[in-house]
Order: C-alpha cells, then structure tokens, then sequence
C-alpha cells in the first residue's frame, strides 16, 4: 500500500494566516490552525511610535507573516501527527496587491532602524487607498496615450493595485523609494523566504500590475510618461521574469524547514491570489462559467471564459490568471465582512450584545436571528456598499456608505439586514454587468468564511440575484486552493497532480446545500434593486459628488487641525 501524501495550503488574509493540512488524494482536511496577526490591519499609529497614518492608509507587518509560518504551521503537524516526511507541497496564497518596499536580499525596509519610523517602510495592504490621486492620473495618462491595456481591467485604474502604490511611495518618500532595491507583492516575498529564490507569480503581476502573457509589462515609454524616475520601475524592482500558477518556485530552504518543522527538500508553489485559489477550491476549474464568489472581509467574483471580452468596470481579465487555457475575469466589492464588523462595533446597543451573552451566543448570530424575521422591504431601508469605497463596477475609493429610510423608530437588525441586501445588490451589478458584455455567468459557488455561517446572508443573495447559490464544502477555500496549488507543484512523481483541472477532480467537494431563490421575496426585491440602482448611478456617476466633497473635506480639516470653510458645490 502506498504511503498517504500530505500539502500545507497557507492563506493569508487581511486579519490573519489560516494553514491546513491536506489529504493530496481526496483533499479531506487533516488539521488546520489560525494564527492572528499581532499589529492586525495598522491604520491609525505604526506600532511602537507616535507617527500618526493619515486618512485611507492600511499597513502590516511582515514580521506577523513570519510569525504564521513559525508557530501554525507546527501546530498543523502536531493536530494531524503526519510525519513531515509524507508532505510532498508546501503552497500559500495572500491579499493582493499586497507590497512592501525590500534590500536585494528580501530584508523589509520597515524591519531597519532607519527606515522604520517611515510608513512607506511598511507592507501596504490591499486596502491601502491613499494612493488614489496616482490611480488617477496613471488612468488619465493611459487614455491620453491611446495605450489599449487598461481594457483589460474595466477602463479605469484602482488605487488598490500595486503601480499606484509604488508611485506614491516614490513622490511622499523619494529617498526610501531609492532605497528599495525591489519592491514585492507580499505572497511573492513569502516565497522568497521559503526557498531563498525570488519569483514573481503570473498571477499577481497579471491583475495588479498590468502584465500581459502575450505582451508582459506596458512599455517603458508608458511610466516615463507618469514621471521620468518612474522609467524604469519594472526592471530596476520588479523584474520581469514571472512564473505561471501552479508551478514550482523552488524548495524549502534549511533556514525555512527549520523555522517551520517540514523537511528541506519540499517542493514550493508560486504564490497565487487569495480569491483565486479560493475559486480553484470552489470548482471553478470544473467548468466554464462558473461563478465563484469568495465572500470574506471583502468580496471577489470570478468566473472564466474562452473567448476575450472587454467588461467595463472589472478588475481586470488575465489569459491563464486563474486556470491555464482560460481567460480569468474577476470583480469585486470592497467591503463585506468589514462591513459587518463595523456595524457590530459601532452601532449595536449594549442590550443586544447582554442579550446575545445570556443566550451563549455571537452578537452576529443574534442580529442575524432577528433580522431573519424580516419580510424584505419591511424596515424601509436601502443601503449602498461603499463603506470602504466601490471596486467594481465603479472603480471608485472616493465614494463612501449610504443608508437611506432610517427614522427613530428603525432597529438595528434592521439596518443589518439592510447592510447584507446592499451587498447583494453589488453582487447582482457585477453579473449582470458580465452578462451584458457577453461573460456567461453558468451558476454560482459561494466560499469563504461567510458562507457557512451566515444562512440569511445566502437566502438574501439568492434571493436578490434569482439565481440558485451552491456552498463550497470548506470553510477554508484560499487554504485549500494553496494546498491544492502545492500538490500540482509537486507533480504527479511525487503523488500530486500535472494540472489544477486534475487536483479539482479529487480535491474539491461542493456542499450538498443549495439556496434556491424565493419567487415572493424576489418580487419585492427586484424593486428595492431598482432604488438601489438608482441611487448608484445618482452618487456614483457624477451627477451628486457629495460623497466626495465630504470625504475632501474631512481630509482639510483633520490636516489643519481646525475647521475649514465649506466647500464650493462643483
């Protein structure tokens, strides 16, 4: 009998790193283990300082990526007692565009005393929007150029990439800029410091750097454009070498066997995107059309297609991003979890969370409870979901929540529900923006940390979208789709796969529990979706910049410490 083969599938998120254990041959899940990050998402102080961040900056630590490796992957082995001998990969994946500025030999900026009280120093995170103005004008200068290949990412760029990043970093901190011998997408970097080799993954250079399989980095000439120390920003801390997903980056180094308990000789994936190896463990290599959508802090939609299509408003589509042979189409909406988790902290009365404390209950699952006794439509409430701004199809860090119907008599479960509709409506705008650009949308896979906890968010999409809504059978998607990653790393020699099409057919399991839309519920909320579009397109196309002009204005007044004249209505 053969001996059973084992990878490890890390997923970083924004809060913390999530490892499993995995069974290569019928993906069954043998241990996991989560280890929170200790600075967490750094927005307001960097740790240890007194330096305030201003508005819209989102840092980390590559010190708590570190920490993950050294204290969960151990406890992974130790809750599955599988000897480190039997694990054939070793794959992870990260929020992208995640970055950080490094020396030649992969040391963090922000770990050097010269450098670490400087915020640049530091990992901007996915969610770091203050490089919005450089998002901005990389848009204007694109179209002013006749340069075609922001079509491939909507038409617009989004201060969430890794290009607007870098500019700002070079125009707020010229000399640390300088400094940095390379600057990395943070899964990239973690794979650095597994296997002691840097290599870029296709994937993240794909959707958040503008990098093509067919024409690789838009040219010289383009960055010059932006601002001549900007020239030669690809190969003085990029480089362009990329490697495509599910390839081997390297092995294990000693140094990294050591710090993490697996032996040296472990085969390394190249690092992937965080949602798209979710989407490889909701099946999405199983069949075109398919719609996986990674419900988490945020929410990412991707869906694959055979032929190429320009779709306003995306993300952006990248030839072999997400499975090899296939076009990869993602959107998204920045704000889903985060939404929640705000809402909790902020505007739940001490009465709910006693409530929910004598009952032996999570302050979710007690609003969720009672605004599942809601009829849609009751509460007279409708939201918009840009709480942390609009990824798709709008593109817009600038625009900001709206909760429209509330009186003294509204309640908070209430105001949650109507929360958990806005961010339906968002979903039921991305695909039938799809669908109007000729992007099928076949069905629907739900992953993620939400889906399996939140039975009324599920009706709700369901219900809003009118379309049937399977659950994925892991609550660890991204750790699964890494592990999954790892084992085509590995290759079949070594008991893993030759494809992710091959891993999908053994490793991934869909829940038998499907949310069919209710035809009642779908009446009344095709008309709450139609005021949600309006005033989507009311705030968020320009004929209302309220928005705006309140989030410009916040920004004077916290700058002078005082107030400030109201603005001109433009």
């Amino acid at each position: 009998m053969s001996q059973t083969k084992y990878t490890i599938g890390v997923d970083y998120g924004t809060e913390s790193g999530r490892v499993v254990l995995i069974d290569v041959a019928d993906g069954r899940e043998v241990a996991e283990a989560t280890h929170p990050y200790a600075n967490g998402v750094i927005t307001d102080r960097l740790p240890g300082t007194d330096i305030k961040l201003e508005p819209d900056w989102a840092l980390q630590d590559p010190q708590d990526y570190l920490a993950v490796l050294e204290q969960a992957i151990p406890q992974v082995l130790k809750v599955g007692g599988v000897d480190p001998a039997h694990i054939i990969g070793f794959g992870i994946d990260f929020t992208s565009a995640t970055i950080m500025p490094t020396l030649a030999d992969g040391t963090p900026l922000c770990f050097l005393p010269e450098w670490r009280a400087n915020p640049h120093a530091w990992v901007k995170l996915w969610k770091h929007h203050a490089a919005q103005p450089e998002a901005n004008k990389m848009t204007d200068v694109a179209q002013e150029m006749g340069y075609t290949f922001l079509e491939r990412y909507g038409e617009k760029v989004s201060s969430e990439w890794t290009l607007p990043k870098v500019w700002q970093t070079l125009n707020e901190a010229p000399e640390l800029y300088e400094a940095a011998d390379r600057i990395i997408e943070a899964g990239d970097w973690i794979v650095w410091q597994l296997t002691g080799q840097e290599k870029r993954s296709a994937g993240m250079a794909g959707y958040k750097s503008f990098w093509s399989k067919r024409e690789g980095y838009p040219p010289d000439d383009f960055f010059n454009a932006l601002d001549p120390r900007l020239a030669q920003v690809v190969d003085h801390k990029f480089g362009r070498e990329v490697y495509p997903l599910g390839s081997k980056a390297g092995a294990l180094t000693t140094k990294a066997a050591q710090l993490t308990g697996l032996q040296p000789d472990t085969a390394v994936a190249i690092a992937n995107i965080d949602a798209h190896v979710s989407a490889a463990a909701g099946g999405i290599a199983e069949k075109v059309g398919r719609m996986v959508i990674i419900m988490g802090t945020s929410n990412c939609h991707l869906v694959t297609g055979e032929t190429e299509h320009v779709v306003p408003g995306i993300c952006g589509y990248v030839e072999d991003g997400i499975v090899s042979g296939y076009l990869g189409y993602e959107a998204g909406q920045s704000c889903m979890g985060d939404h929640f988790a705000w809402f909790v902290k902020n505007c739940v009365p001490a009465a709910y969370t006693q409530e929910a404390t004598a009952r032996g209950m999570d302050i979710h699952q007690l609003l969720e409870e009672k605004a599942a006794r809601l009829k849609p439509g009751e509460s007279g409430l409708v939201a918009l979901d840009w709480w942390n701004g609009n990824r798709s199809i709008l593109v817009d860090v600038d625009l900001t929540g709206l909760l429209l119907g509330a009186t003294l008599a509204t309640k908070p479960e209430e105001i949650y529900r109507a929360l958990i509709e806005a961010t339906a409506y968002g979903t039921r705008v991305i695909i039938e923006n799809f669908e109007k650009n000729d992007v099928a949308v076949e069905d629907i896979v739900a992953t993620g940390g939400l889906p399996g906890r939140n039975k009324l968010l599920m009706q709700i999409f369901a219900d809003v979208t009118g379309r049937a809504i399977t659950v994925s059978g892991t609550s660890q998607g991204g750790a699964l789709g890494a592990a999954m990653h790892a084992a085509v790393a590995a290759g079949q020699a070594a008991g893993g796969y030759e494809s992710i099409v091959e891993a999908s057919q053994y490793m991934v399991h869909l829940s038998e529990q499907v949310y069919q839309p209710n035809p009642e519920h779908q009446q009344i909320y095709d008309q709450l979706f139609a005021e949600y579009l309006t005033l989507h397109d009311y705030f968020g196309r320009g004929a209302n910049n309220v928005m705006k002009r309140l989030k410009q204005l916040k920004a004077q007044v916290r700058a002078a410490g005082q107030p400030q004249q109201m603005m001109n209505h433009a």
